[in-house]
């Protein structure tokens, strides 16, 4: 059994990035803003400054990553599920819901005055993006889980040389 090294280490990238993302965003929406709630309103505002700085960074750097590692582990899988159709839609939806999740990261860290009404009420979107990023977790597992990969056909796998 030979391991290919490059899919391993993307695939590590890809889930551990989507952990911290996801884990940051969940820590925020269910411990830092119920807490940051009951400071005094200047206070409140200066945390929050602080924190968006820092995560803002954080989303950008991650968002970059996933769509690296995971157009990465597309491209291999692909081959992989050749004929599946209920893969490839459940892949082409988790993609399009993960471009949701990356839009409205960027939009509640974003400093863009066009997306302030979304910040002030970063309680419900975050909610959204949290029960989005569930869904595509889902289907992640479930297309990794539920559907085989193809077996490489005999067309496919070059004879032994004589």
């Amino acid at each position: 059994m030979e391991i290919d090294l490059v899919s391993v280490i993307s695939r590590w990238a890809h889930i551990g990035t989507v952990i911290v993302l996801i884990g940051g965003s969940a820590f925020m929406r269910l411990a830092l803003m119920p807490a940051a709630a009951e400071l005094p309103d200047d206070q409140h505002q200066a945390l929050k400054e602080k924190v968006f700085a820092r995560w803002r960074k954080i989303v950008g750097m991650g968002i970059g990553l996933i769509l690296i590692s995971g157009l990465y582990n597309y491209v291999t899988a692909i081959p992989l599920h050749k004929g599946q159709p209920l893969y490839h839609a459940l892949i082409g939806t988790k993609m399009i819901l993960a471009f949701v999740v990356f839009f409205l990261a960027s939009a509640l860290t974003g400093r863009s005055e066009k997306f302030e009404p979304m910040r002030q009420n970063s309680k419900k979107w975050l909610g959204i993006l949290l029960l989005l990023a569930a869904i595509i977790v889902g289907i992640s597992g479930f297309a990794k889980v539920a559907i085989p990969m193809v077996e490489a056909s005999e067309s496919t796998v070059e004879a032994p040389a004589e």
